[in-house]
C-alpha cells in the first residue's frame, strides 16, 4: 500500500506543479500581450510597463481568456487601433506559446 500512496502523492505534486507553471505562463502571456498592445497604442517606457501590469491584473478577474481579450479589445478601440478580434486572439495564442516556453526554460 505504501507504493500506491507514494505514487498518488507524486502524481498530486506533479499536478500541483503543472498548475503553478500554467498560472505563471498565463500571467506572463498577459504581460506579453499588454506590452504588445501598449506599443500599438503608442505607450512607451514606464507607461507601457504600467499598462502591461494592468493587463495582468485584468486577466485575474475571471477564469479563461475573455477578461484578457475584453481588456485589450476595449483599450485598442479607445486608442483607435484597427485590429480584428481574430488578430488579437492570434496574438494571445502566440504569446501563450512564448510564455509557456519561457516558463518551462525557467527564464
Amino acid at each position: 500500500m505504501s507504493q500506491f500512496d507514494d505514487r498518488k502523492r507524486g502524481e498530486e505534486m506533479k499536478y500541483q506543479l503543472d498548475q503553478e507553471l500554467e498560472f505563471k505562463a498565463q500571467a506572463r502571456r498577459a504581460k506579453i500581450v499588454g506590452r504588445w498592445a501598449a506599443g500599438l497604442m503608442g505607450l512607451t517606457d514606464e507607461a507601457a510597463e504600467d499598462y502591461a501590469k494592468s493587463v495582468v491584473i485584468a486577466d485575474l478577474e475571471e477564469a479563461g481568456v475573455e477578461d484578457l481579450f475584453r481588456k485589450i479589445r476595449g483599450d485598442l478601440d479607445l486608442h483607435a487601433v484597427q485590429l480584428s478580434d481574430h488578430q488579437i486572439r492570434a496574438k494571445m495564442e502566440e504569446a501563450l506559446g512564448e510564455a509557456r516556453a519561457s516558463v518551462k526554460a525557467g527564464t
